[in-house]
């Protein structure tokens, strides 16, 4: 099955992935793009009777096709495919993902003790997947606010010009302004013979919001349906972002990766990924793509 230019979405029949469910039908109503609703199971006891087996298969097809059937019913796309995987469901999304435009899924984000049951699968996609991931947080179906927040897009000199691109093309699709935010960071100052001198934190805004503008301008002349409004905020990353998400619709994340180290969150999009108060848009750049991995790897000898 070819997934070039589809939403993928991964759904279980909890209120989570019905989130989810709802997020990537906007999406592909949206970029009129097809769907594809994805379900994994598996054998969690050992040897088992095949008997038994098949009737985990059943009830997990018949999980699968409930959400494809929502999907048909509550939607105007036309193009839904039903994909049912027996092994790890991250493992599935992040195959998926290969030649998807989307992928999305839910979030429990209820803690700890939620997150390493739930929040495995999302950190793994987020890490792995070929195609920028929506993690759809919070309890329940999403109620469709009267007066949506805006995108938010976090940015810093490491943000990758795919980030920017994919946060320009959702408030524009979504019609929402754009709030960027640059967050200003003012170093720990220790007591001791050699003192830091203290910073001068109106010259660091000025410099951040000029860094902001040039970065911009591209992307505002491309997007002019797009209200952008740069903010430089004299915060954490990880602070300026949360507080950024308590009144957004979405927030968009830039992930950039070292050659060979695809898989690794930085510490920013994975605080994002469990706490905002929002959606949350991984956008990662794999430094290089599948089938660059396999040529890379069949045609490298190892050095000595």
């Amino acid at each position: 099955m070819t997934d070039l230019h589809r939403v993928i979405v991964g759904y279980d029949g909890s209120d989570f992935s019905m989130q989810a469910l709802d997020w990537a039908m906007d999406e592909c109503e949206l970029r009129e793009l097809p769907l594809t609703v994805t379900h994994a199971w598996r054998w969690p006891y050992g040897k088992a009777p095949e008997e038994a087996r098949l009737h985990l298969r059943k009830a997990a097809e018949h999980v699968l096709h409930h959400g494809a059937d929502c999907a048909r019913s509550c939607s105007t796309i036309t193009d839904i495919t039903a994909d049912l995987f027996e092994g790890s469901a991250g493992e599935r999304l992040v195959e998926l993902s290969a030649g998807a435009d989307l992928v999305v899924i839910g979030s429990r984000g209820l803690g700890a003790v939620a997150r390493s049951v739930v929040g495995s699968v999302t950190a793994y996609v987020a890490a792995h997947a070929h195609a920028p991931v929506i993690i759809v947080r919070g309890a329940g179906p999403i109620p469709v606010p009267a007066d949506p927040g805006p995108v938010v897009l976090g940015l810093s000199p490491a943000t990758p010009d795919e980030a920017l691109e994919f946060a320009f093309g959702e408030a524009a699709l979504r019609r929402l302004p754009l709030v960027v935010t640059h967050a200003v960071h003012l170093q720990a100052m220790a007591w001791g013979t050699a003192m830091a001198p203290v910073p001068d934190v109106e010259s660091l805004i000025r410099a951040g919001q000029e860094g902001m503008r040039e970065r911009l301008t591209p992307w505002c002349e491309r997007y002019p349906e797009v209200q952008a409004d740069p903010r430089a905020v004299v915060a954490t990353a990880k602070e300026a972002l949360r507080a950024a998400s308590a009144d957004a619709s979405l927030v968009v994340v830039g992930a950039a990766r070292a050659r060979h180290r695809s898989g690794h969150l930085g510490t920013v999009v994975r605080a994002m990924v469990e706490s905002a108060a929002c959606p949350v848009a991984v956008v990662a750049v794999p430094a290089v793509r599948p089938q660059e991995e396999v040529d890379d790897r069949t045609s490298s000898a190892p050095e000595g």
